[in-house]
C-alpha cells in the first residue's frame, strides 16, 4: 500500500500565517503540522509516500522533507494547479499508486490512534475513520449498519449519527475511475464524500471507529487546540 498526503488548499483561514508559507508547515506544539499524518502513514508500516500541494510554497516541502531518506521513507511530490477539491487531488496520484491500494491522509489532520491494523486487514473496496463528536454538524457524518456503511452527509443540520468521517482513507485502485465518473459539486469541486458514497453505493466501504483523539488543525481556534493536545499527551507519556 502506498500512502497519500494531500497538502494543497490556501489555507485562508489561517491568513497571514499562509501568505509565508503552506498551512500544513505550520507548527502543532514543537512539530510541523504535516509531520503529524506523514507519522500516521509510518506507524502503519507505510514508506512510499505522494505529497500533493498547491503551487504557492511547495519548494518548502522539498526543503524540509527532502527525499525522505533521512526518515526511511521514499517521497514523490505534485503539484495541484487550482483548487479542484479533495478527489481532484487525489486522483493526480495514478500513476504513483501503480495499480497498488492508497492510505490516503490530509495534511492537516492530526491523529493518536496507530492504523496499522486496518491498513494490514484492508483488502477490497474503501475504508474510512470515523470518530464520536458532539457536533456532528460541522463534519460529514456517516451512518453505519454492521460492518459497513450506508450513507455520508455532508454537514448535515440533523445528524443520523454522532460519527464524523475524519480525513483519513484507504481505498483500493477503483478509487481512480471513480474519480473519473465524479461530477463537480455546486462549488465546482471533486468532493471526497461523493467517491465515499460511490464505494457506499457499490457495497464495498467498511469503517473503524477510533478511540485517541483526532483534530484538524485549519482554524486558528484548531491549531491551538491541538496544540495543546499534543503537549498534554506528550507529558503523560514523558
Amino acid at each position: 500500500m502506498k500512502g497519500i498526503i494531500l497538502a494543497g488548499g490556501t489555507g485562508s483561514r489561517l491568513y497571514p500565517l499562509t501568505k509565508v508559507t503552506n498551512k500544513h508547515l505550520l507548527p502543532v506544539y514543537d512539530k510541523p503540522m504535516i509531520f503529524y499524518p506523514l507519522q500516521t502513514l509510518l506507524d502503519a508500516g507505510i514508506n512510499e509516500i505522494m505529497i500533493v500541494s498547491g503551487k504557492g510554497h511547495a519548494g518548502h516541502f522539498l526543503e524540509l522533507l527532502g527525499s525522505g531518506s533521512d526518515l526511511g521513507v521514499r517521497f514523490t511530490y505534485e503539484i495541484q494547479d487550482e483548487a479542484g477539491g479533495i478527489a481532484q487531488a487525489l486522483g493526480l496520484a495514478e500513476d504513483f499508486a501503480d495499480d497498488e491500494d492508497v492510505a490516503v491522509v490530509l495534511g492537516d489532520n492530526i491523529f493518536q490512534d496507530d492504523v496499522s491494523k486496518a491498513v494490514q486487514a484492508f483488502e477490497v473496496g474503501g475504508h474510512i475513520f470515523l470518530k464520536r463528536v458532539e457536533d456532528a454538524q460541522r463534519f460529514g457524518v456517516a451512518q453505519t449498519e454492521g460492518n459497513g456503511v450506508i450513507s455520508i452527509e455532508e454537514k448535515p443540520e440533523e445528524p443520523k449519527s454522532d460519527l464524523a468521517v475524519t480525513g483519513l482513507y484507504l481505498y483500493d485502485n477503483d478509487v481512480f475511475e471513480i474519480i473519473r465518473r465524479l461530477k463537480p459539486s455546486g462549488r465546482g469541486e471533486l468532493e471526497i464524500t461523493d467517491v465515499n458514497n460511490e464505494y457506499i453505493r457499490l457495497g464495498e466501504m467498511s469503517y473503524s471507529v477510533l478511540d485517541g483523539y483526532w483534530s484538524d488543525a485549519g482554524t486558528f481556534e484548531s491549531l491551538l487546540r491541538t496544540g495543546n493536545i499534543v503537549e498534554s499527551y506528550g507529558e503523560k507519556n514523558d
